[in-house]
């Protein structure tokens, strides 16, 4: 499938056959290709909680608005970021020259220590660059998808123990679909959202 077709054609999918399994070699071919996401300084920082668990995924659904994605899809991943990833930057860059592993690794540390917001900036912009990568790639192979927020975010962290130095981004669900999505609602027009060089 072509990125173009792949990104008409993905919608925000809310039924999913539950009874459909995913293969191991589909999921590895599916995270491999989500992995080649970009990330600032190379840091990597999103994490994918795969959740397999029938009764640890009933247990989220449950803290999730009971949405029938957690249970129901064949793959269903907490998208989670290390916040503290940049801390160990000698290992983004071990394939590197060494006169570019001398550049980046002093200017990660300068980037990130001591800023909190800018870590947890970072690992939105990564975890949503990841999660769209996530979605094409699966359109791209047969699936559907639906990113997800409706949920009690420290309820989720404690059902999957989350550490003190990591952060839920959202879910991701993918698999079958039985339902199509409705109609697209409405996208604004170009003139709205294209701002040229400044606001006025």
């Amino acid at each position: 499938m072509r990125t173009q077709d792949a990104i008409t054609a993905r919608r925000s999918i809310k039924h999913f056959d539950p009874n459909h399994t995913m293969s191991d070699d589909e999921m590895n071919k599916l995270l491999s290709l989500a992995i080649l996401s970009p990330t600032a300084f190379n840091i990597q920082n999103w994490r994918f909680i795969v959740v397999a668990d029938p009764e640890l995924r009933r247990q989220i659904r449950e803290v999730s608005w009971d949405q029938a994605q957690v249970t129901d899809a064949s793959v269903f991943i907490v998208l989670c970021a290390n916040l503290k990833s940049w801390e160990q930057p000698g290992r983004y860059w071990v394939d590197a020259p060494e006169e570019v592993r001398e550049f980046m690794i002093p200017a990660i540390d300068n980037y990130y220590r001591g800023k909190d917001q800018v870590q947890r900036d970072e690992a939105m912009r990564s975890c949503g660059i990841v999660a769209q990568t996530l979605m094409l790639a699966a359109q791209s192979i047969g699936y559907e998808s639906c990113p997800m927020d409706g949920f009690d975010f420290d309820k989720v962290g404690a059902l999957v123990n989350l550490p003190d130095d990591h952060v839920i981004a959202m879910f991701v669900a993918i698999g079958k679909g039985t339902q199509e999505a409705w109609p697209r609602p409405g996208q604004l027009p170009l003139a709205e959202v294209v701002i040229k060089n400044s606001f006025a």
